[in-house]
Parts: C-alpha cells; structure tokens; sequence
C-alpha cells in the first residue's frame, strides 16, 4: 500500500469509528457551536440556487443546512459510515450524499459554484495538492469556504504523535498558512472570520493585529474565490 492510499485508509477508519459520537454532536455545533455563522456567511457571498459542495460532509447536517438555505447541495465524505448516516437521516431531502475523497473527485466531471470544506484540509496528506484538486472542481469565479483549526483548537492533538517518530493523519496547518497557499495556486481572499472559544470576547480581540486573533482561534474561516485568469499555479 502506497504511503498515500494508507493515509486515506487510516483516515477513513478513524471517522468510521467517530461516526456515532459526531452525529451526536453535529446539529448543535452548526445550529448553536462553533459552525453556526459558517451558512451565514457562505450566503453573503454565493447566489441562492448555485451547486454547492460540502467536503468532509460527516453525517451531513452541514449539507442539510445549505440545502435549506436555498441551494443545490451534494455532499460527500471518506466515511462510509458518516455517508450511511447522512443518507438515512435527510433521505426525504433533495441532498446527494455519496463516499468519495477529494483527489478522486477531481476525476469526475461535476464542476460547482461553490465548495463548503470545515476542519477538512487538516486531514489530507498533501494539503497542497487537495486546494489544487479543489480549484479543478470550480466553476470560473467560483467560491471556497475553508475552515481551518486554529492554535487553541483540541482537535490539533491528533498531531501529536508525530514528535515521538510515530505517523498520523494530521497536518498541523496554521490558518496563515492555508491562506498563503490558497493564494498561490490561484485563490483571492475575499472575507474571513475568527471562531475562539468560550470566555473569548469581542473587547478581547477587536484591537488586536490578524495575527494575534489567529493565534488566538479555535477556528478561522475564509472565503477564497477561484481567480478566473490564473494558468501559472505551480
């Protein structure tokens, strides 16, 4: 087994095995946590009835709300199990929901609007080559919502291991990062938002510099447009 293909085997049985405990927690982290001004946000930017996409859809509440919402929703994840869950859950909904990782999605010939992708970035082997592959899969001018973990964010443990020589499933991508990058293989940044954690307030933060308010997040969430004349992305 290639390095790869046992990167996406490993991370497919890790949210196979989660699928339960994050259906259980998913509707009050988009209707009340950590994702509820993600949908918001995404509707300042892309027109109502465009083809979305939510990657690393989990057990597809997230995909759910943008359907709601007014759009043409599909969502996808590694896991069959979250996949199984999100299809039995939201069947009576005009929602595709199917298993699929983004490399081999950019091998079919669906193109979108738009792609919603929270907390997904983090868990592929190549971050570099997975915002390429979600480039080849908009439309011109099309829009991505990325979230990426920030610094304080519990979920940045899964990369722990590696300092003592074992591998995992986790890249420790800072959100300066992701947007550096973004921008270089033909993204602009458009908006974006800090999400931090209990006890942070907005007189905490609102004098600080962007990257003292990153250092400071649990999340932060952009809103990246796919440049229309961009032939030179390496």
């Amino acid at each position: 087994m290639s390095k790869v293909a046992k990167w996406d085997e490993n991370v497919k049985q890790a949210w196979d095995k989660q699928a339960e405990s994050w259906d259980s927690r998913s509707e009050n982290m988009w209707d009340r946590g950590s994702r509820k001004d993600i949908v918001p946000f995404f509707e300042k930017y892309v027109a109502k009835g465009s083809k979305v996409i939510d990657i690393g859809c989990g057990s597809g509440y997230g995909t759910f709300k943008l359907q709601q919402a007014g759009y043409d929703a599909v969502g996808i994840d590694v896991s069959q199990k979250m996949i199984e869950l999100a299809t039995d859950q939201f069947s009576r909904y005009p929602i595709e929901y199917f298993v699929c990782n983004i490399r081999d999605l950019s091998k079919r010939p669906d193109s979108y609007d738009a792609i919603m992708a929270i907390n997904i970035l983090e868990w592929t082997e190549d971050p570099k080559e997975a915002i390429n592959d979600l480039y080849t899969i908009l439309n011109d001018g099309g829009y991505l919502c990325a979230g990426i973990l920030g610094p304080t964010a519990g979920p940045r443990k899964n990369s722990y291991p590696r300092l003592h020589g074992d591998d995992v499933i986790f890249n420790t991508m800072m959100p300066w990062e992701f947007e550096q990058l973004a921008q270089e293989l033909g993204f602009t940044l458009i908006d974006e938002y800090g999400v931090y954690k209990k006890g942070v307030t907005d007189e905490m933060t609102e004098k600080l510099s962007k990257e003292l308010k990153q250092a400071l997040s649990f999340m932060w969430v952009f809103m990246m447009q796919k440049n229309e004349m961009k032939d030179d992305r390496s």
